[in-house]
């Protein structure tokens, strides 16, 4: 039997799917506790996270330009 713990742990690969996941649905509780602990112990990842937020407000804003 595996431990629990690796249950939790996910890729970098795995993190950013989940990541590009998360802009669609929601997460279920393994699924987003794994990434947040990922998003805690990993140097990249975030910063694709930064990166999604970032497209996600410019298409906002893209999408609501000229209703003014």
């Amino acid at each position: 039997m595996k431990p629990r713990i690796t249950l939790l742990r996910r890729t970098c690969r795995e993190a950013a799917a989940l990541l590009v996941a998360r802009e669609d649905r929601a997460l279920s509780l393994p699924d987003n506790v794994a990434l947040k602990l990922h998003l805690m112990a990993c140097d990249a990842c975030p910063k694709f996270e930064n990166q999604l937020l970032t497209m996600r407000a410019a298409m906002k804003q893209w999408r609501h330009y000229g209703d003014t």
